[in-house]
């Protein structure tokens, strides 16, 4: 795992930046303290990287470069079918190779095959790669978004960094006194708790999209492209049995493949079925693999206790770290400053922590992202089944029981449910978290844009999907959104500031192929409230009997309780000290907070929202929070780096 980032000139005069990049790119050094490579090619590009040496240690330094230096190529990620594609390479074309690392297999793989390199790829990562006979940069990201990358394009040319800000010192916007805050992004942040892809909240700074590629020259410019684009196609069975039985092996070979590394591999466990379904698959390759588990000393929040006892059942060892309201106030400028873009997502913390631990003892983690959006996990999926049949009648009459709806008094039983089932999916759904609505915003936001909605995000998502049912349609949009905004993005930055490589074997093209044919009666069998159904039955007798029907908790944290005792003059003076308030009216927010506090509704996760957006601005605008974090050069340097970047 590392950091990367290059730029690409314009104009052919690539010296001019060295020094800069060389100072923006200590910024990483989380990503990599392992190494450091900065390299000037040529007249017209130069290569910064930060490397965290899993795979090949002794020889993949990066840049690499291949075929006499035609191609130069700095990668972040794994890919872990690389032996694989090394030994074909060499078998069809006589491929030679200078290092054992899975880098130069992506390169190779690129002059042989072209573009059409990523379709052989089983892994995760972000590339670039610069081609010096064509004149023409490369670049990609994995297929469900599990690596960043970030570009920006200036007169000056084309810069691309694992994290938005590596890329900061170079935006016009930072030149021109603007604050650079994109006040649309800021309404999409409020509505979902996460900046949408390819968003991001500063101004001419984007992100390449989940399985997306793009090519850049001078002469042309930054083009983009989906090469990936994930189908599904629910297929009834007459043989349950033989799909359980598939997906078992085909989690069974992907942690198995997930494990490739030179260095040691954890696992994080918690109380569900993911976590646990890939520690119990990873014992079977790795009898003596760490897991890692986080909890709190508040009645209903901890999952220590269950992780323990799946532990003890699997016959592995299991380190489990707890934390506090103190620990979370004084990690959390920290924790933002990591994301680049606000997350509002609590779980954050407990993974900071959990993964701070687990770098004690693991250079790499195996973790359960990915398996709800593919096996139907959330509650939230049953619910156009139980909208059904409302949301079947004809037109007319759905437009009937809309008008009754409207004249029951709030609260009244009954009249959400009508609302919800004559409601279009296209209008009801659009992602698991639901922040503040239009009217809640338009008092929040001091400049509030009516024509900035939510359906921006998603209408593009539901016009790719117009034949598939209610319940496999939502898989799909969480997978454009709720996944790659607030899942992937907290797994990556959380685990990187820490040094630490997290994998997930359940986001694999052949996991996602054998889940994508599962039908709705097997992901949410009717009359039942169980989700991930076929996912379950697969692995019955893989994971303990208390886990096969445990309901999901994700990562519970006390936020509700500690906002209305410990944090709640925290929160206040974070308010009230900020200046955000240029953009958002705190006064509202400050009102939420004591409504909460008294305990006549909980707003905990609407204040949340507010807490971290008012630090990211205090970190990233104003310039008027220092995080704390500390900026320490690599071990070893393979080119000498200058300067450094302050926050």
């Amino acid at each position: 795992m590392c950091g990367i980032l290059a730029f690409f000139s314009a104009t052919g005069d690539a010296y001019r930046h060295e020094q800069s990049l060389a100072g923006a790119l200590e910024c990483l050094h989380h990503r990599g303290p392992d190494e450091t490579g900065l390299e000037l090619v040529g007249a017209d590009a130069i290569f910064a990287h930060k490397r965290l040496s899993i795979i090949d240690v002794a020889l993949s330094h990066e840049p690499i470069h291949y075929l006499n230096g035609r191609y130069v190529l700095t990668f972040n990620g794994e890919i872990y079918n690389y032996l694989e594609l090394r030994e074909e390479l060499a078998r069809e074309f006589g491929a030679e190779f200078a290092t054992n690392g899975d880098g130069e297999a992506v390169v190779a793989g690129f002059h042989y095959w072209g573009e059409a390199v990523l379709d052989r790829l089983r892994g995760m990562f972000a590339f670039v790669i610069w081609d010096r006979q064509e004149q023409r940069a490369f670049g990609a990201r994995d297929p469900f978004g599990i690596k960043p990358m970030h570009y920006l394009t200036t007169p000056d040319g084309l810069y691309l960094a694992s994290e938005k800000k590596a890329l900061l010192p170079f935006a016009p916007s930072a030149e021109a006194g603007d604050n650079g805050v994109d006040t649309a992004n800021l309404s999409h942040y409020l509505t979902l708790q996460y900046v949408p892809e390819p968003r991001t909240l500063h101004k001419g700074i984007a992100r390449i999209g989940s399985g997306e590629c793009l090519s850049w020259s001078a002469a042309e410019g930054v083009r983009t492209r989906r090469y990936y684009q994930p189908t599904f196609r629910p297929t009834p069975t007459d043989n349950p049995e033989a799909l359980y039985a598939r997906i078992r092996e085909t989690l069974r070979e992907s942690v198995r493949m997930h494990m490739r590394s030179d260095v040691p591999v954890g696992a994080f466990l918690s109380s569900g079925i993911d976590s646990t379904a890939v520690v119990a698959l990873a014992r079977e390759f790795n009898p003596n693999i760490l897991t890692f588990t986080v909890g709190y000393d508040v009645d209903g929040y901890s999952e220590i206790d269950v992780a323990q006892d799946s532990a003890r059942h699997l016959d592995v060892t299991t380190i489990p770290t707890k934390i506090g309201p103190a620990e979370m106030m004084e990690a959390l400028p920290k924790i933002v400053w990591h994301l680049d873009d606000p997350v509002a997502d609590p779980a954050l913390v407990p993974l900071y922590f959990v993964a701070k631990k687990a770098a004690e003892h693991v250079t790499v983690v195996l973790s359960g992202e990915g398996a709800d959006e593919f096996f139907g996990g959330y509650t939230i999926y049953r619910e156009p089944l139980s909208l059904a049949m409302v949301n079947d009648l004809p037109d007319p009459l759905q437009k009937g029981l809309r008008a009754v709806s409207k004249v029951i008094p709030q609260g009244v039983k009954g009249k959400s449910f009508l609302e919800r089932g004559t409601t279009p999916i296209e209008a009801r759904y659009y992602g698991n978290a639901r922040m503040f609505n239009e009217a809640e915003k338009q008092k929040l936001l001091r400049r509030y844009d009516p024509s900035v909605r939510y359906t921006d995000v998603t209408a593009p998502i539901y016009a790719e999907v117009p034949d598939l049912d209610d319940v496999t349609t939502m898989q799909y949009v969480d997978l454009y959104t709720w996944l790659r905004g607030d899942i992937l993005v907290k797994a990556d930055r959380m685990s990187m500031a820490h040094s630490l490589e997290l994998r997930v074997p359940f986001l694999d093209k052949e996991v996602f192929n054998v889940a994508s044919i599962i039908p709705v009666d097997l992901k949410l069998p009717p009359r039942s409230e169980q989700t991930k159904f076929a996912m379950r039955q697969a692995l019955q007798q893989v994971v303990p009997p208390a886990i096969v029907s445990r309901k999901k908790l994700g990562f519970p944290v006390p936020t509700r309780v500690w906002l209305a005792g410990e944090m709640y003059e925290w929160a206040r003076h974070v308010m009230a000290s900020s200046g955000a308030g240029e953009l958002l009216d705190l006064a509202y927010a400050d009102k939420l907070l004591q409504e909460h506090k008294a305990g006549t509704a909980d707003h905990s996760r609407k204040i949340w929202t507010v807490l971290v957006f008012c630090i990211w601005h205090a970190i990233f605008v104003d310039r008027t929070l220092d995080p704390g974090i500390a900026r320490n050069q690599s071990a070893l340097l393979t080119k000498p780096v200058v300067g450094s970047m302050v926050s």
